[in-house]
């Protein structure tokens, strides 16, 4: 079994935003040449996550209308009457509890083995950010 460690990087625009990543890491599993084994990919922040869904205009839009009225922005939240980096992201944190800061996705044949629907998508809760970073740890044979 080898083990390889890829990063890619993401600006982000908008304070939410949901970004498809399935290229960035198809791209890194090919340049590794192995056959099958899994990959996990994880975000290394605390207000941006990792998410396997429909990638749909529609439906992206609709998410994050649904982010942004499960846990609004102003509400009244301790985190922001002192904020360690100046941000009032608590909305953004407490959003990331309904969240995956990871997936692990299995791949057979150099191929990831999503569905036919399924993309791998980067959601950032506190943008914009000129960078964003997100490990992939790809293990196989």
């Amino acid at each position: 079994m080898q083990v390889f460690t890829h990063t890619i990087t993401v600006r982000t625009t908008r304070p939410i935003e949901i970004i498809d990543i399935s290229s960035e890491v198809s791209a890194s599993l090919s340049s590794t040449g192995l056959d099958r084994g899994q990959i996990t990919v994880i975000s290394r922040h605390t207000t941006a996550f990792i998410n396997i869904n429909e990638k749909e205009g529609r439906l992206l839009e609709d998410m994050e209308t649904f982010l942004k009225r499960l846990v609004p922005k102003d509400g009244n939240y301790l985190h922001n009457l002192n904020p360690i980096d100046g941000r009032h992201n608590a909305h953004s944190h407490l959003l990331g509890l309904f969240m995956n800061s990871s997936e692990t996705i299995p791949f057979s044949e150099g191929k990831m083995l999503l569905g036919q629907w399924q993309s791998v998508f980067f959601v950032e809760l506190d943008g914009p950010r000129a960078e964003r970073t997100i490990l992939l740890q790809i293990s196989g044979i």
